[in-house]
């Protein structure tokens, strides 16, 4: 007996069913209160989420000998249109006094600043943010806020400049996690019941599937705690998203395969048994993708993906484990009552063998060679919209669906002070070359003022004020060239970062991270493939289509986001994201598909294995996609333009790949290639019938038992 066979036994077993349960359910009992303290365990500190090698990143880290801690300052603007008055410049110095009384602020407050126009004053706040990052800056931005709107009387009032965005950013994730759960849960709820239209069965998968995200984030806590593992707000909430999506998703196969089962099998034990032992490669191989694929994150510069990495594919791993031995020991548990009100029963008909699938497989025997043309020539087309795609790293005003108070402030700044007034260039440099450095900085262009260098033993640290908005192309065309000069002094040693020098290195290193993974990955999927399969022909296929599949969604989706929703871009890392989800999740559906066409293969031939594979797994595969693109979509629940696009791209994706392009691109091209699709393997040497026999054919072929 195989390995498989025997755990599918042992977990569906009379007796060892209850052995798996109590195991999971002491595996919760521990869980749980580790994964309560799941969110405590997060770093959320500038560095975290930069390029770790980058020249931006060193300066954050040097920068601390002269501002203690993870310190950002925040910009505060007055601003009176008819003109500032004595009262007003009074109140302003009165308030920065008050400032320093503010917990977490710390050195002197800059200001009171007198806009050139007269019309405006501004004030200068540094504030540490803490160990827990940007997490604490609302409350802190909150105090400030209600000093400086106090005794206010006509002036109108701005907290901007990096204290006052990540205040914003900080806000627009409060209690994500609490709100991603539940709407995932609501999700997957919902499309359960949509599809076993039972109002039971859809209990055991959600079950499960709580289970494993308890469970793998207390694992991901201890990891966290005690060896080093790094988890941000960003892992935390695609973690839920992709547990219970992919984990949802096995479910639905080990579900259909056991239902299947339970028609020719009079004991459930029997039916469970047969069932997992024949769901199992393909849930073993799905998750070892996806988590491989996962892994694949460790290549990247940005240290926030490189952590995403090891992060999600524990909960990968962890929900594969929970439908391969819980889900299954509780469907025993409970007997075919649980599928009521449409129980299988015993020797009762396969409902798929003459389902809507079934149809749509005949349908495209007729002339698969079209069909596949067609299709692929259409996801081509809607690729093309990748030709017009703007991708870098968005401007802060284009970074939120809605348009927060640190973005009105940033325009009311720029109208009345220097464009990157609050948001210097920070330049450290050695000590004894500081005059030299100092020099180069005041002589770029771009450049508007610098201030005096402050020395701690051989390290100076400047800060030069940009003439653009810190966020704009003309602003990091600036830091190149002040890199260049800098860098130029003998001796100098310098080092320039400030936030505009992070955007910079953010965009190349995303850029550089999208070069190597994206090809690592497909070497990931191709190989597991190969494996799988036992062939080449079919691998390489199913990864073109993969390729293409995602190509159409993210040329499809820029087409929206540009013309529907009006966002001004994409994030350079948008789709490195996108292509992790759509390839390593998509390939899911590549190999429920295909595991089920190569079985049958073995007994019908490739062409008949084709039909029966997607009678079979086609409905599956649907509610799969509508379970993972519903998951996802729930990510546009943080008003992030980020965030929104990377959940509306991977659902329309997901959609895209079960609906379109598994279903009906696969299949034709199974059906015109033939048994070639295994080749090298022996069952590539298997005769087939042809394709006018399987034209002609309208009964279905029956599975083998």
């Amino acid at each position: 007996m195989s390995p498989t066979r025997r755990i599918a036994t042992f977990v569906g077993g009379r007796r060892t069913k209850w052995l798996v349960v109590v195991f999971w359910l002491i595996i919760f009992a521990v869980a749980s209160p580790l994964a309560s303290k799941f969110n405590g365990v997060q770093e959320n500190e500038a560095v975290n989420w930069l390029p770790g090698s980058a020249e931006s990143t060193k300066v954050v880290q040097q920068s601390e000998k002269f501002q203690p801690g993870d310190t950002i300052p925040t910009v505060i603007v007055y601003e009176r249109p008819s003109g500032v008055t004595d009262a007003d410049k009074a109140k302003v110095a009165a308030d920065i006094s008050r400032y320093r009384g503010v917990d977490r602020v710390v050195g002197d407050p800059q200001g009171p600043t007198l806009a050139q126009d007269g019309k405006a004053l501004e004030a200068i706040v540094t504030i540490d943010i803490g160990k827990n990052g940007w997490q604490d800056v609302p409350g802190i931005v909150d105090d400030m806020k209600a000093i400086a709107t106090s005794n206010a009387s006509g002036l109108n009032v701005y907290i901007t400049g990096p204290g006052g965005v990540t205040s914003d950013f900080a806000k627009a994730f409060e209690g994500i996690d609490s709100t991603l759960l539940f709407a995932a849960l609501g999700v997957v709820i919902l499309i359960l019941l949509l599809t076993y239209r039972s109002p039971i069965l859809w209990i055991l998968p959600v079950l499960s599937a709580v289970v494993a995200l308890f469970s793998a984030q207390a694992v991901i806590y201890l990891l966290a705690k005690h060896a080093g593992l790094t988890v941000n707000a960003q892992s935390a909430g695609i973690l839920t998203v992709l547990v219970f999506g992919a984990g949802t998703d096995y479910a639905l196969l080990v579900v259909a395969r056991y239902r299947e089962e339970l028609r020719r099998h009079r004991d459930r034990h029997e039916a469970m048994a047969f069932a997992l032992h024949r769901a199992s490669s393909a849930i073993l191989a799905s998750g070892a993708t996806v988590a491989l694929g996962m892994l694949c994150l460790l290549a990247a510069e940005m240290n926030s993906t490189r952590d995403l990495g090891p992060v999600l594919a524990i909960g990968i791993v962890v929900a594969m484990a929970a439908m391969l031995t819980l889900l299954p020991a509780l469907l025993v548990v409970f007997g075919r009552w649980i599928f009521w009100p449409k129980k299988p029963a015993f020797g009762s008909a396969e409902p798929t063998e003459t389902g809507l699938w079934a149809r749509t497989g005949r349908a495209i025997a007729r002339r698969p060679r079209v069909v596949w043309s067609v299709t692929a020539g259409v996801l081509a087309v809607a690729a093309l919209g990748l030709l017009t795609i703007n991708a870098g790293v968005l401007s802060n005003k284009d970074s939120f669906t809605n348009k927060p108070d640190s973005i009105v402030g940033e325009e009311v700044l720029a109208r009345h002070f220097p464009a990157g007034s609050g948001q210097p260039v920070a330049v450290i440099a050695s000590a004894s070359q500081a005059a030299a450095v100092q020099q180069a900085l005041e002589s770029t262009p771009g450049i508007a003022s610098v201030t005096e260098p402050r020395t701690i033993g051989n390290v100076a640290y400047m800060e030069g004020t940009l003439q653009a908005a810190p966020d704009s192309p003309q602003a990091r065309a600036t830091i190149d060239r002040v890199r260049e000069s800098v860098h130029a002094v003998p001796d100098g040693n310098a080092l320039v970062g400030g936030d505009t020098a992070v955007a910079l290195d953010v965009d190349r290193a995303s850029a550089h991270d999208n070069r190597v993974i994206m090809p690592l990955i497909l070497l990931v999927v191709l190989v597991i493939l190969a494996i799988l399969l036992r062939a080449i022909v079919a691998p390489v296929i199913l990864v073109a289509t993969v390729v293409l599949s995602f190509a159409a969604a993210l040329g499809l989706s820029w087409l929206i986001f540009d013309n529907l929703f009006h966002f001004a871009g994409v994030d350079t890392s948008f789709p490195l994201f996108v292509f992790v989800f759509l390839v390593a999740l998509g390939i899911d559906y590549n190999i429920f598909l295909m595991t089920r066409v190569h079985e049958e293969a073995k007994q019908h031939g490739t062409r008949r294995g084709a039909l029966i594979g997607l009678a079979a797994t086609g409905g599956v595969i649907t509610s799969a996609g509508l379970v993972l693109a519903g998951t996802f979509a729930v990510l546009a629940t943080i008003p992030m333009v980020a965030f929104a696009e990377i959940g509306f791209t991977v659902a329309l994706g997901v959609l895209l790949d079960t609906l379109i392009v598994r279903s009906v691109l696969v299949t034709a091209l199974n059906l015109d290639v033939g048994s070639k699709m295994w080749w090298p393997s022996t069952l590539s040497k298997k005769p087939d019938v042809s394709l006018e026999e399987i034209a002609t054919e309208r009964e279905p072929v029956h599975t083998a038992g």
